[in-house]
């Protein structure tokens, strides 16, 4: 048994590391971190597996601080039990993930001590948190991943993938709408593997959460199916214990454990009010708090001696102990099973297996051709069954969005069935976006799909996608006013645009089949970007790539589709999607009647801006001024391609209910505006 001292020392080490980082800064949130300290020290010291040595270590269970803005709690934790830096290419390195110095710069620019905890900056965070409720949400996902990660990879005497996943979470958390959509699907999928650790203090920025939220948390999460413990004072270090042990034992269900706390720590007029909760404490509070722990009031940044040992011999031992073990049984596992091991060594390097795209379809011209959505659907249960960690879903869409997949041996996630391949999200496009999320930050390679209207409910997990750098598939069909008869409701007028604003996310929306092909190849091989791709539900025609460019040409962003004889266009057409065949057509008829045209087939801004300057100006060449953009969505930002004074085609309103060809004509989605457009630039 720890000694009582020992532990209650490390205890006020975590506290007072937080309390002093925040003072620093002068800008933070001490109270969770001060109330949650034994809570994150039980669990951390007392059961985590987990090995500071080597924090990428597949089977570790995972810790996410759901309520990010108590980001100091993670940091001094991450700090006192050694944990290590990870470089780029996810090697472990000797240095320290977060130093003493990284926490007396919180906040500071260059700190491994960001506001909230970030993915990919600082070794020992398991993915990007701040956005309540977004954590949560993740851990459902690396939940699902464990599940998945045993059922194919586990054999008798080989469990290869044991691990838990542990979230803390506040008052807020359980206010956003986005937990409670992942706590029904996490209770429907009986995850048993998953904890979540409620902070109940009752208060919030604005004050006590009474003015706003009296929910029966505990009776919400037996409705969903969850084990329900409750420790009625976060110090209780052995009712922690008992309640953590419970959890272990519970073989059917996710376990929430409700800590009653109290924030604040120092005098009694502090305790329990707004400004503890969201800014530092000022100096003579900080004073009275340390002095409350038995500390030197004027100590800074003190850790005593024998702390970091304590750690050490805690969570340093047993998770060297479980680590090394596994490595131990890897071995065997690899000569055992040789392919299963290849797979998942592959995966944890985000690589590809041999021969990955050896079967995806290339489509023959076709007048008619085919939905966005369609071939997409074809492309994708072609090359999964050759990456087998790349599974997904939808929000109830699955007939819709095309992303079903067939092929023998796929078949359903479900409860007590975890090796399917096919999840199962529900009308939560949500907590989708998230659970995707928490899905590759564990190496699997997720995708989830819905209406592109609905990417609304879903952008905040897109947003961290893109800041986490994980490649995440969000699939949209449905991609404009194509809809028709659905009305305004559904049919995207902003959606493009708002998401080509998302820095480090490759919108993709191909223009037929080949083009949809050459999309999957592309968002495959991408290791650090996530993509949304934007497919239609109306039949685009399949192009004739023997009289007009390569559909490879998607890998530039946007390529020379038809030009003009000799390469010298006197008027470029720019399009995306289904809009790019219009352009075609428009293409010839001016080509017969003499004028030099040049059609750009522009799937993605994103990846042409990462082009040279030279390839962007073979496409887009300055000398020539007239240009035509035709887009069934928003105008912003084609200015950037066709100039102040270029033409642009598109949607100024929501759309209206009707079928498409009426549509098309209404809102001017024509071949002859097209050559009229183009005739306009050449005169003007």
């Amino acid at each position: 048994m720890e000694d009582r001292n020992i532990r209650q020392l490390s205890i006020h080490t975590i506290r007072t590391l937080c309390i002093d980082a925040i003072e620093k800064a002068n800008s933070g949130h001490p109270g969770t971190p001060m109330a949650m300290a034994p809570v994150v020290y039980c669990l951390w010291q007392r059961f985590l597996r987990y090995d500071p040595e080597d924090p990428i270590w597949p089977n570790r269970d995972r810790f996410v601080l759901s309520s990010g803005h108590a980001s100091t709690l993670l940091y001094s934790i991450l700090h006192l039990t050694g944990v290590k830096a990870v470089d780029p290419d996810y090697e472990v390195v000797g240095n320290p993930a977060v130093s003493l110095d990284d926490i007396k710069n919180f906040r500071q620019f260059g700190s491994r001590c960001a506001g909230h905890p970030e993915y990919r900056w600082t070794s020992g965070v398991e993915c990007t948190t701040g956005p309540l409720g977004q954590g949560v949400a993740m851990s459902v996902g690396m939940a699902i991943a464990s599940r998945w990660l045993a059922a194919r990879y586990n054999r008798p005497g080989f469990e290869m993938f044991t691990h838990d996943v542990y979230a803390l979470c506040g008052d807020g958390c359980m206010m956003e709408g986005i937990s409670s959509e992942a706590a029904s699907l996490a209770g429907h999928l009986e995850l048993s593997n998953l904890c979540w650790i409620y902070d109940s203090n009752r208060i919030t920025i604005e004050g006590p959460t009474n003015v706003a939220f009296r929910d029966d948390v505990a009776s919400r999460f037996l409705s969903y199916g969850w084990n329900v413990e409750r420790v009625g004072d976060a110090n209780d270090l052995e009712r922690l214990e008992r309640a953590f042990d419970t959890f272990r034992k519970t073989a059917d269900r996710p376990t929430l454990i409700i800590v009653d706390s109290h924030i604040g720590y120092g005098s009694p007029h502090k305790v329990g009010t707004p400004g503890v909760h969201g800014e530092p404490l000022g100096a003579e509070e900080v004073k009275l708090t340390k002095r409350s722990y038995g500390w030197p009031e004027d100590a800074q940044f003190l850790v005593p001696e024998g702390v970091r040992e304590h750690f050490q011999e805690g969570i340093g031992k047993r998770g060297r102990e479980l680590r090394t073990a596994w490595e131990s049984k890897m071995e065997e596992y690899r000569r055992i099973f040789p392919q299963l091991a290849d797979e998942i060594e592959r995966m944890q390097r985000r690589d590809l297996p041999d021969g990955w795209d050896k079967d995806l379809p290339v489509f023959p011209p076709d007048p008619k051709g085919m939905g966005g959505r369609e071939s997409s659907g074809k492309v994708l249960n072609a090359v999964a069954k050759n990456v087998p960690w790349l599974l997904g879903g939808s929000a109830d869409l699955t007939p819709s969005t095309k992303t079903r997949l067939s092929f023998e041996g796929a078949g359903d996630f479900q409860a007590g069935s975890y090796g399917g391949r096919n999840l199962h999200f529900g009308v939560r496009e949500h907590a989708m976006g998230a659970i995707l999320n928490g899905l590759s930050v564990s190496k699997l390679r997720p995708f989830g799909s819905g209406f592109l209207i609905f990417s609304d409910y879903a952008r905040c997990a897109i947003r961290l996608s893109a800041l986490m750098e994980i490649p995440a598939i969000h699939i949209f069909t449905h991609d404009s006013i194509g809809v028709g008869e659905d009305g305004p409701t559904h049919q995207p007028i902003e959606h493009l645009i708002s998401l080509r604003a998302i820095p480090n996310l490759a919108v993709i929306r191909p223009a037929d089949a080949n083009e949809v092909v050459e999309a999957w190849r592309f968002i495959l091989q991408m290791r650090h970007h996530p993509a949304a791709l934007i497919l239609s539900r109306q039949a685009l025609p399949t192009l004739d790539r023997s009289r007009y460019a390569s559909a490879s040409g998607l890998f530039q962003g946007a390529y020379v589709l038809a030009d003009a004889a000799e390469g010298k266009p006197e008027v470029l057409l720019l399009a995306t999607g289904s809009e790019v065949s219009l352009c075609v057509a428009a293409y010839e008829d001016l080509k017969a009647e003499g004028i030099r045209a040049r059609v750009v087939s522009m799937p993605s801004w994103e990846i042409f801006e990462r082009q040279s300057q030279a390839y962007k100006d073979s496409v887009l060449p300055p000398s020539v001024k007239a240009r035509v953009a035709l887009e069934q969505a928003s105008a912003w930002g084609w200015a950037h391609y066709v100039g102040m004074d270029g033409a642009i085609l598109a949607m100024r309103t929501f759309g209206a209910s009707a079928p498409l060809k009426v549509l098309q004509k209404e809102f001017g989605f024509t071949k002859e505006n097209v050559i009229a457009a183009a005739k306009e630039q050449l005169a003007s």
